[in-house]
């Protein structure tokens, strides 16, 4: 049998727990404590505006930034066109990289939620 269809199988049975009382998902899922994942309290929509939210506030800033920071740079900081380019480019590069370290974190050792919430609270941290 071909790892695929092992991963498959092991995926299957995960799914079907003998004796399920209806109320936990099943799944192997766990809530924080390490608790299997109750049914009414796992999934839903409760996160998603908090993350469209945080989401939509960081767009904003990066584009509101984007679109001004080579005049900025040039004008007021009296940078050439090719240092205000480079800081540009090097600012633009950060802001897509670093996600990755988020990432990192969330798969590894925080789990996405804690690593959403400390990461937006960071943000507004620093913002304010």
């Amino acid at each position: 049998m071909g790892s695929y269809e092992e991963e498959r199988l092991l995926l299957e049975e995960g799914h079907v727990e003998s004796g399920s009382d209806g109320l936990h998902t099943g799944d192997g899922s766990v809530d924080f404590k390490g608790n299997p994942g109750r049914k009414s309290k796992t999934g839903n929509w409760r996160a998603c505006p908090y993350i469209l939210g945080t989401e939509c506030c960081e767009r904003l800033a990066y584009y509101g930034i984007a679109t001004n920071l080579v005049s900025y740079l040039t004008k007021n900081l009296h940078q050439g066109n090719v240092s205000a380019a480079t800081t540009v480019m090097t600012w633009s590069g950060t802001c897509y990289l670093t996600p990755l370290i988020g990432a990192v974190l969330a798969d590894a050792y925080w789990g996405r939620y804690w690593t959403i919430a400390a990461f937006s609270t960071l943000y507004f941290i620093v913002i304010s």
